[in-house]
């Protein structure tokens, strides 16, 4: 009877609560089932009590655990999924349902985890799945899932390409491998590395992260030069031959992103080729970071000095009591186990076990129903898979679950668990120190709630591999002993840029130079020593070599630089890179010069003064004038009165005869005197410098250049020479076609220029300049036609040392040695004698003579103020005379008395001296 009677309850229930296990053919039956429970329920009270008290337990709901059994992350993960059980139902007792596990082996295999997951699919009936473990058989998983429709959560495969959107019943409870690429860039951009390599392994694991990476290292202006992919499978000898390739790479800053396994394996042979030495940087991913406490210390020892990047879990005392019933439950089953520290993939299997408590309790699939596909006679395993009608439910449940977990908070967005930051690691001794935190949004600092402070202090002090404070440079200018190729021209004109010497004691040959001693100067002040060898580059006969062609050798791998004169353009950059410049340049065209005879000119007697000078000498002309008008007139010379007409005629007058020496009028005061005699000297002055100049324009026939531009070059047809190798002719050839002629050095310009073979030769500024040196009259620059950078030294594309030469350069040419440099080789651009010389003297400007008038304006000024002076003081003293008028009485009566004596006296002296 009381079978009987749990078995009505059982299918009253089940109607109930799934409404479409049966359905009732009419009103009647559902009628007749009413009443038959009815009558058993009052029947058998007593029995139904104990019934319903017997379904008040836990609803046990299976779940598959597919983990590898063998690794030490599946150990690890086992236990806090089992600990995570035993967790929630000790502190809920009054949930209706009770997780079983259905563990299973995924033997790091793809198909044992796929066949794993369609024996607990369709054998067991779990209504969801914990694990797999790896990303290559989430994704395979991913789609058996999906076709089940029960929620597949994994907690450590990381890989970006798992996606919830193509796959919705796949939940990542870890974190994307794409969330840690920006802190990863943070690192490596902090301490000024523009270069790194990426040793990845060749899985869904591995692939999945690269592209975020370097696109995270490129938007810090760091080149991604090198990706070395490592397979699973590969022996002992493939690691070493590819850490090899690397260790003769200059960089030394590596971003690791390996699985453990594989990990441990490169460590050790990187250790034993010395790649873990001073110099060396290591930045390891959060696959490896987080189980760093929990390796051995023979592993450890091979990673010494690296940095490593791993999910920032916030201390609290609910973590510390996990961490040690973890530890315990370890213990208890791996007594083998050396070091029990839980990973961050513990804390994620944890969390995501207790989430999946929590939906299942919101929507508790009370009893299990899959709906059993139609199978045909040639169907496979996969399409017999049945679909979970409370998998959907579960879905939308484990949506909405958030709660604080041991990692932090839980909460998953689109089917991701969401980032809190990570911490920068260094590992040390047999563990790890923390020396930062990275945030989205802020960044490196030294707190993980980001705060700011000095950009230098943002990360701790860091340990390096050899056990070094001093930062890695991050690459190596030369690699296993090998010293740098720097190519350099074997030139055949133009020496002073580059020429070989004869050593008289060894035979050999020694660059020397211009541009050799400033790359020599630019080397040897770097702050790190760069061994390097010269390698003369000529054409096969021995002759010079186009410039081109020489820079393309650093392209092909002949060369490691370039030194000499080579100017940096456009083109050349699509095989090199160029330091700044260390001289200026510029095309311009050397021309002949011709006479420019003055002599048939109307105005030729105007042309040794300048317009400005002109003016001036016309301006003192009238100011004298007025100055002596108006200090005779506070003399009261009655020459200098009458008319306004009169004065005006007057001034002009002064104003002129004094070029010519000649005045009537008579001067009254000595300070108009003065004044008259300093503007005489200073017209001698200037008449005599008039004079010597228009003799030599008269005498002299002045020279000028044959054509002041490009465009009367090229509108007279006729043929122009350039410098033999340069980049000229490319730049040339479009204008002049047919009619450039490659010429050889200043001699071969100038007899060229000389027969009339060309009428110009373009070439740059340094070198017109050594060809003026040499042929200094009858030759005349014009320019600049185009534009250019300079000289500068070639390097490879995004080389290392790149950054530091340039600097060394801006150093060397802005020092005192490079004034010496430039007078040792003739650089120094000291050809205003021979300009003059063929100017034939040049114009007489005001500011040659500003002296002269300076002075002249000055004793002007001073005569007119003392003048001024004197007629004020004179008229202060008629006043006071009108003050006393007695006094000048008694002066006028006495005056006539002293007339007649002072001539009877003249009288007498007369009479006296008439006498024999």
């Amino acid at each position: 009877m009381n079978s009987i009677i749990e078995k009505h309850v059982f299918e009253f229930r089940s109607n109930l609560e799934q409404k479409s296990s049966v359905e009732c053919s009419s009103d009647k039956m559902e009628r007749r089932a009413v009443l038959l429970l009815l009558f058993v329920l009052l029947a058998e009270r007593p029995v139904l009590s104990q019934s319903l008290n017997r379904l008040k337990d836990p609803i046990p709901v299976k779940v598959g655990v597919i983990i590898d059994m063998g690794t030490l992350v599946g150990k690890m993960c086992w236990t806090s999924i089992s600990l995570a059980v035993d967790d929630i139902y000790a502190k809920n007792p009054n949930l209706t349902t009770r997780l079983v596990l259905y563990p299973r082996d995924g033997k790091a295999d793809v198909m044992a985890a796929g066949s794993a997951a369609l024996g607990l699919v369709n054998k067991e009936g779990v209504s969801a799945i914990l694990g797999p473990q790896k990303s290559g058989q989430a994704k395979f998983l991913a789609d058996i899932a999906g076709k089940a429709r029960v929620p597949l959560l994994t907690f450590s495969a990381t890989s970006p390409f798992l996606s919830s959107s193509a796959t919705p019943y796949l939940l990542r409870t870890a974190l994307s491998d794409s969330s840690q690429a920006a802190a990863v860039a943070s690192v490596v951009a902090f301490y000024h590395w523009r270069e790194a390599t990426i040793i990845y392994e060749d899985t869904d694991y591995g692939n999945g992260v690269v592209p975020f990476l370097i696109d995270a290292l490129q938007a810090n202006s760091v080149r991604v030069r090198h990706r070395s992919v490592i397979s699973p499978s590969a022996t002992g000898d493939q690691i070493v031959e590819e850490l090899l390739s690397l260790k003769t790479s200059q960089n030394r800053v590596f971003v690791v992103h390996l699985s453990l396994p594989l990990g441990e394996r490169v460590f050790v042979k990187a250790a034993k080729l010395g790649m873990v030495v001073k110099g060396y940087a290591w930045i390891i991913t959060d696959g490896i970071a987080s189980l760093v406490d929990a390796l051995d210390p023979a592993v450890i020892g091979n990673m010494q000095g690296f940095i490593g990047v791993k999910p920032h879990v916030r201390k609290s005392p609910a973590y510390e009591a996990f961490i040690r019933r973890w530890r315990r439950r370890y213990r208890s089953e791996n007594p083998d186990a050396e070091r029990v520290e839980p990973s961050i993939f513990s804390l994620w299997a944890y969390d995501a076990t207790f989430a999946l408590a929590m939906a299942v309790d919101k929507a508790p699939p009370m009893f299990t129903a899959f709906k059993k596909p139609r199978i045909l006679s040639n169907s496979t395993d996969l399409d017999s898979i049945p679909e979970s009608e409370s998998g959907p439910a579960v879905l939308r449940a484990l949506a909405g679950v958030k709660f604080r977990g041991v990692s932090g908070h839980f909460r998953l967005v689109n089917g991701q668990l969401q980032s809190s930051g990570y911490q920068i690691i260094n590992v040390v001794g047999n563990g790890q120190k923390g020396v930062g935190f990275w945030t989205d949004g802020r960044g490196l600092s030294s707190s993980p709630e980001g705060s700011s402070g000095k950009k230098s202090e943002l990360l701790g002090t860091v340990v390096w591999p050899g056990d070094s404070s001093v930062v890695p440079r991050g690459w190596e200018a030369t690699t296993g002993g090998k010293r740098l190729r720097v190519g350099i021209p074997v030139k055949d004109s133009f020496f002073e840029f580059v020429k070989f010497e004869t050593d008289p004691i060894s035979k050999q040959k020694i660059p020397t130079g211009y541009s050799i001693e400033i790359f020599d100067k630019v080397m040897s002040s770097l702050p790190y020593p760069v061994p390097f060898d010269y390698v003369p580059y000529a054409e096969s006969d021995g002759t010079s070599g186009s410039y081109d062609r020489l820079v393309q050798q650093i392209h092909v791998g002949r060369f490691d630089a370039v030194a000499g004169d080579v100017t940096i353009t456009a083109n050349r950059f699509q095989y090199v890179d160029f330091t700044l410049p260390y001289t200026f340049s510029g095309v311009f065209m050397i021309v002949p010069l011709k006479e420019d005879n003055k002599r048939g000119n109307f105005f030729v007697f105007m042309e040794p003064l300048t317009k400005q000078l002109w003016v001036c000498t016309l301006g003192f002309f009238i100011l004298i004038g007025l100055i002596v008008w108006a200090i005779e007139k506070m003399e009261n010379n009655e020459n200098f009165k009458g008319p306004v007409f009169h004065v005006i005629t007057d001034i002009l007058y002064f104003a002129f005869s004094t070029a010519v020496f000649a005045h009537k009028k008579e001067l009254k005061s000595w300070l108009s005197k003065a004044v008259v005699t300093v503007w005489i000297l200073a017209v001698l002055i200037l008449t005599s410098s008039y004079t010597a100049s228009l003799a030599s324009i008269l005498t002299a026939a002045k020279l000028k250049p044959a054509f002041t531009d490009m465009e009367e070059v090229v509108k007279s047809g006729k043929q122009v020479g350039y410098g033999r190798g340069s980049f000229l002719e490319g730049l040339l050839k479009p204008t002049f076609g047919s009619k450039l002629i490659p010429l050889t050095g200043p001699d071969e310009y100038a007899a060229a220029l000389a027969n009339g073979t060309v009428i110009a030769v373009f070439h740059e500024l340094p070198y017109i300049r050594l060809f003026l040196k040499k042929y200094c009259k009858g030759y005349a620059t014009v320019g600049p036609t185009h534009r250019t950078a300079g000289f500068g030294f070639a390097f490879p594309k995004d080389s290392p040392i790149l950054s530091d030469v340039s600097q060394a350069v801006a150093t060397v040419t802005q020092g005192p040695s490079m004034n010496d440099i430039e007078k040792k080789w003739t650089m120094a651009n000291d050809t205003s004698q021979c300009e003059q010389e063929e100017n034939g003297g040049g114009l007489i400007t005001l500011h040659s003579l500003r002296g002269l008038f300076i002075v002249v304006a000055g004793i002007f000024s001073a005569a007119l103020v003392i003048a001024c002076i004197s007629r004020l003081l004179r008229c202060l003293g008629i006043q006071n005379q009108q003050t006393h008028p007695e006094e000048e009485e008694s002066i006028v009566q006495d005056e006539p008395q002293v007339v007649h004596e002072e001539l009877h006296a003249v009288q007498t002296q007369e009479q006296m001296a008439l006498l024999p």
